[in-house]
């Protein structure tokens, strides 16, 4: 026991030396990450801002309606009997190649023949008939003459010899009727082309009391085509007669089709309250890849500029901010009013000069595809990185740019960006 209080008495006099150190330790750690912050604060303010940029190109610019549509024959007819009857010939298949006059099928021709032979025989009957008739109104006109035969007996001759001679008109008729259906008999080609469809097989019976049945489909050469498209009305005006137009099918990813807009026709169709109209787009097929009913992506040119400087929409929908504007208005003091973006046709465009600091530029805008736009410039130049956004303001970055957009730090641009904005753009 004395132990153990001699050993509390020697500790009770260290205890308020460690809580100085303690004390003093803690303020140390205190004052270092209030420095450290500080420090970082300052590193993050002085570091200057990264910007998203794009480079500006020399290219082509084509302005584009796309629709889709359908390739079909230029003429396509569909070829059918005109009399019932049995099929027992075909002479033509599917992707047969045809000439103009060309058997093509038969029917069976036996109960047609017997219907030319019933013509043939009411035809002589009626000859007979009215032959008789004939003589009896010769004879009864000499004894109406002298008075022997009444006016009544006379009239009644002559009105049976005229029924006997229509009644002769109307068996010859029929009987070039059974003949001309006996001439059906024979399907023959309306034209050249190929058979597309085939709708029926030997020894098939085909109806034709009310209508035509169909027995083929004839297309005109395949090496001559064309593809109804259906445009939509807010794009009608821009299309016209001779105008170029490209296609794809899928039938061949890797190729592209041309074609030459035939027809803009004025037969409008609605459907889901859009209203379209369809353009006819003649193309060309000499080596016969492209096949009736394929559907076509296609594209009308409306507008073209080739080889023009172009850049990305979003540089030119780039608008800076007031802190950036005032900072450079106070860096170049002489270079006059800044350019502004809007107007029909100029734009302001930011880009980063050799320094890799900002800069703006005033230049006319041109055609636009949508994603890029044509423009023209004092010192625009192919490479020329412009701005398109503000990546980040720190250290950290804060914003992440597009896949289709690259990052521009401070190396800037190759030498030679577009001098200073003067008092303003010049006019086109």
């Amino acid at each position: 026991m004395r132990r153990v209080t001699a050993v509390g008495i020697a500790l009770t006099p260290l205890r308020p030396a460690c809580a100085r150190r303690a004390a003093a330790v803690g303020a140390l750690v205190a004052l270092a990450a209030v420095a450290g912050a500080v420090g970082l604060t300052r590193g993050r303010r002085a570091r200057p801002p990264t910007y998203r940029t794009v480079a500006v190109e020399r290219g082509d610019i084509e302005v584009l309606v796309t629709s889709t549509g359908t390739l079909s024959a230029v003429t396509t007819v569909q070829v059918g009997a005109q009399v019932s009857g049995l099929i027992t010939e075909l002479h033509a298949d599917f992707n047969s190649v045809v000439r103009k006059g060309q058997l093509i099928a038969r029917l069976d021709p036996a109960p047609l023949a017997l219907a030319v032979r019933t013509a043939e025989a009411a035809v002589a009957r009626d000859v007979a008939d009215s032959m008789l008739k004939a003589f009896t109104l010769g004879q009864a006109t000499p004894l109406h003459a002298n008075g022997l035969l009444t006016d009544n007996d006379y009239v009644a001759a002559r009105t049976a010899f005229a029924q006997a001679d229509a009644g002769l008109q109307a068996a010859r008729v029929a009987l070039a009727r059974a003949q001309q259906d006996l001439a059906y008999a024979d399907i023959y080609a309306p034209m050249d082309g190929v058979v597309q469809e085939r709708d029926v097989q030997a020894g098939q019976t085909v109806a034709a009391a009310y209508a035509a049945p169909q027995l083929f489909v004839i297309a005109s050469d395949l090496r001559r085509m064309q593809i109804l498209v259906q445009v939509d009305e807010a794009d009608i005006g821009q299309i016209r007669e001779g105008q170029r137009a490209a296609f794809t099918v899928a039938a061949y990813p890797g190729r592209v089709f041309r074609g030459t807009v035939a027809q803009v026709r004025l037969q409008s169709a609605t459907a889901q309250n859009v209203v379209d109209y369809p353009v006819v787009v003649a193309v060309r097929n000499p080596d016969r890849a492209l096949l009736p009913g394929m559907t076509a992506t296609v594209r009308f040119e409306v507008a073209r500029a080739a080889g023009v400087l172009k850049v990305a929409n979003g540089a030119l929908q780039f608008v800076a901010p007031a802190s950036l504007r005032a900072q450079y208005a106070a860096a170049h003091p002489r270079a006059g009013a800044l350019p502004a973006a809007g107007g029909r046709d100029v734009a302001a465009l930011w880009y980063l000069d050799s320094a890799g600091s900002p800069a703006p530029a005033a230049v006319r805008t041109g055609l636009s595809d949508g994603q890029s736009t044509a423009i023209d410039g004092a010192g625009i130049a192919p490479g020329l990185r412009v701005i398109v956004g503000v990546a980040s303001t720190d250290a950290t970055p804060t914003a992440v740019a597009s896949p289709f957009q690259s990052e521009q730090g401070p190396a800037g641009p190759p030498p030679g960006g577009p001098p200073p904005p003067g008092p303003g753009p010049g006019g086109r």
